[in-house]
């Protein structure tokens, strides 16, 4: 969470190259009308996720916690040891006819950089690796082959290094870090780390964002 240190600024530096990235080139099949879907991202620090992806129209819910390990390890003291194999990850709740799994694949890849191995700007550990937790063959299919998209364009300066987990679990986080941006906008790492990458989610995806969201 850069408890330890606030040093640099590496998150607010633009993860790629030039210019906005490319649209996906495929997607999951169309939802019927009422239906929900989820996704499981890792990207780093889940404050900073969780916050980016609540700004996002047809995102209905996000909630912090952890994947990739046990249950008996997923509390953020032993998380925090980098030896459980889990991820700080964000669960959302979406409405697919508002918004695809494509358009969310493209705001992950957008707001970290997906080319560092364990590593987001102060943070680092396995805990804060970029990985994609797929629910289903589809969404592994759908996120390979923007991956492959992305590193055919080189829209980035290095190969990506984002992993592809199955789901095998999600644990929620405590509560007192569930909508941490909301409750404490002016904590220090998130001014320095998170408001940044809510502020690039507006700008790149302005058309996509919650028009009853406050600026931030």
């Amino acid at each position: 969470m850069g408890l330890t240190t606030l040093l640099g600024m590496a998150c607010n530096r633009p993860a790629h190259a030039a210019g906005d990235l490319p649209k996906p080139e495929s997607d999951l099949p169309k939802a019927k009308e009422g239906e929900t879907r989820t996704a499981v991202f890792a990207a780093g620090c889940f404050w900073c996720v969780e916050g980016v992806f609540e700004q996002l129209t047809g995102v209905k819910d996000v909630i912090s916690g952890y994947s990739g390990g046990a249950k008996e390890t997923a509390t953020y003291r032993q998380v925090c040891n980098g030896d459980t194999g889990h991820a700080e990850a964000v669960k959302i709740t979406y409405d697919p006819n508002k918004i695809t799994y494509g358009e969310l694949l493209r705001v992950f890849f957008t707001t970290h950089d997906p080319t560092t191995v364990n590593r987001q700007g102060p943070d680092h550990g396995s805990q804060y690796r970029s990985a994609i937790f797929y629910e289903s063959d589809e969404q592994k299919k759908v996120a390979q082959a923007y991956i492959d998209q992305l590193n055919k364009a080189k829209a980035f300066e290095s190969p990506i290094v984002t992993t592809l987990e199955p789901l095998k679990a999600f644990y929620e986080a405590e509560l007192y870090h569930q909508d941490f941006v909301k409750q404490n906008p002016n904590h220090p790492y998130i001014m320095r780390f998170a408001l940044p990458k809510i502020t690039k989610v507006q700008e790149h995806f302005a058309d996509e964002v919650k028009k009853d969201e406050p600026k931030k």
